[in-house]
């Protein structure tokens, strides 16, 4: 029998990323060019499985000091860094008086309706159903957070799985999607994660060639979280350009069904709650984390909400066109994931919030796109100190002489949103520069992952004229 090397089977982090080889002496240095992968029961995909259980560990340790005491200190809740809208929401959206989200009016008991697409509130309403009424009001809480992060633990998990396979011979990149400082922190302040594990099926569907199930996963996806939608955007613009329109429309067609089935019902029952999500997002104003926020309260940039949703969607709009000139007129058409980050990039950036969990959304499509450690862990590094800055700020303006001040917090959204930024433009000149794209130097493969998409001949794209002798 042939010797295997593992070279035939991984790309190996320790050969192919500069700063995992340097890492990699404290235990010897890179793995041999004649090890044999086979012969361990601890395979990539297993290990970065593993990583991801000891990450949501250690996010749990995290928040225990908000669940020792029920999240009752308003300022330890901040200041510790372990704030969750499960808890807040489940006393405020009458999960806890078993009201049914959308469909019964909340303000029957004083609460608000639930501002988030019908299968999150679903999830939310159907995890406050084991809690008894008898139980004290701290352990309801502790119980309702605990059996939300055991699910999130799990979803995150599959997420893993599924980056590891979608791009089969690169499993290891997986590991940053379950080691990432943002994932660890933010993974529990909502419920994300349930949309996040959708799309990263969708993506693993997509690469195996079944655009039906990935639309299914993607329309799952966005009546969880609005954004998984929006990857239909560049995939449109690569089946145009490879002439694969055909499986567009399946996937389209996939998502249409899913979304339908999921939202019509709700809709039928009660318009009003199924319209509130989108409602709310139409009249909030510039909120947390985003640009909107600098421009109003640093240079009193304020128009009425209609004029700011105007200038968003513009923004948005103006990124997608230049994202969509750069997948017709870049020398060689953009691989999927690298078109489906910059365009969830430009949504979160151009956002009227851009709240520390979105970047949860973004890990495992940067990780895809530009599968680089040091360049991914700048990014992280710059989303933890937002991280951390936020719930300061939240402190000071409840208790200026103990939080962050506003021009310290202006600074911090400025270093999150320019560092999302600054990694879009590595992915950008990967697109530019196809021979600096860590995915295909690696793999020799036009597009990796792409499903249909891969070694597919260009029929439409604007070509850049030569310049000749």
């Amino acid at each position: 029998m042939a010797h295997v090397r593992s070279s035939d089977v991984f790309v190996l982090p320790s050969r192919d990323d500069s700063m995992a080889a340097g890492a990699s002496t404290v235990i010897g240095g890179p793995i041999g060019r004649h090890a044999n992968p086979r012969r361990s029961w601890w395979t990539p995909l297993r290990i970065v499985l593993l990583i991801s259980i000891l990450a949501s560990a250690l996010g749990a340790a995290i928040d225990s000091p908000c669940s020792t005491k029920a999240w009752g200190n308003g300022d330890e809740i901040f200041s510790r860094g372990c704030y969750s809208d499960m808890v807040s929401l489940y006393w405020g959206r009458g999960i806890d008086e078993g009201v049914l989200p959308y469909v019964e009016d909340p303000a029957t008991t004083g609460d608000d309706e639930i501002e988030y697409p019908v299968l999150t509130g679903a999830v939310m309403y159907a995890l406050g159903v084991p809690i008894s009424d008898n139980w004290t009001t701290d352990t309801r809480a502790r119980t309702y957070y605990a059996l939300n992060a055991i699910l999130i633990a799990l979803l995150l998990a599959v997420a893993v799985w599924a980056t590891a396979l979608t791009v089969g011979r690169r499993p290891w990149d997986a590991a940053m999607v379950a080691a990432a400082p943002g994932m660890i922190l933010a993974s529990t302040i909502n419920w994300d994660l349930w949309a996040v594990a959708a799309t990263s099926l969708a993506l693993l569907a997509w690469s195996r060639r079944y655009p039906v199930l990935a639309g299914l996963l993607l329309g799952m996806g966005a009546s969880f979280k609005f954004y998984p939608i929006l990857i239909l955007g560049p995939l449109l613009l690569l089946c145009i350009r490879a002439g694969r329109l055909r499986y567009w429309f399946l996937t389209l067609g996939g998502a249409a069904l899913m979304w339908l089935a999921a939202n019509v019902p709700i809709m039928v029952a009660r318009f009003d709650g199924w319209a509130h999500f989108y409602r709310f997002s139409s009249e909030r104003g510039a909120d947390f984390g985003s640009p909107w926020l600098v421009l109003r309260d640093a240079f009193h940039f304020d128009p009425p909400v209609d004029r700011l949703n105007l200038w968003a969607t513009g923004a948005l709009l103006v990124l997608c066109l230049g994202i969509g000139l750069l997948i017709l007129a870049a020398p060689r058409r953009p691989r999927f994931h690298q078109v489906a980050f910059l365009t969830i990039a430009a949504f979160v950036v151009t956002n009227k919030v851009y709240s520390p969990q979105f970047v949860v959304w973004l890990i495992p499509l940067a990780v895809l796109a530009r599968p680089r450690w040091r360049d991914f862990l700048w990014w992280q590094a710059a989303e933890v100190i937002y991280f951390f800055a936020v719930w300061w700020y939240i402190i000071w303006q409840v208790t200026p002489e103990r939080g962050l001040p506003d021009t310290y917090y202006w600074a911090a959204i400025a270093v999150h949103v320019g560092a999302t930024l600054v990694f879009a433009g590595f992915v950008v000149r990967d697109i530019w520069r196809p021979a600096n794209d860590p995915v295909r130097s690696s793999l020799g493969e036009d597009d990796p992952g792409g499903g249909v998409l891969n070694d597919a001949h260009d029929r439409f794209a604007f070509r850049r004229r030569r310049s000749g002798c």
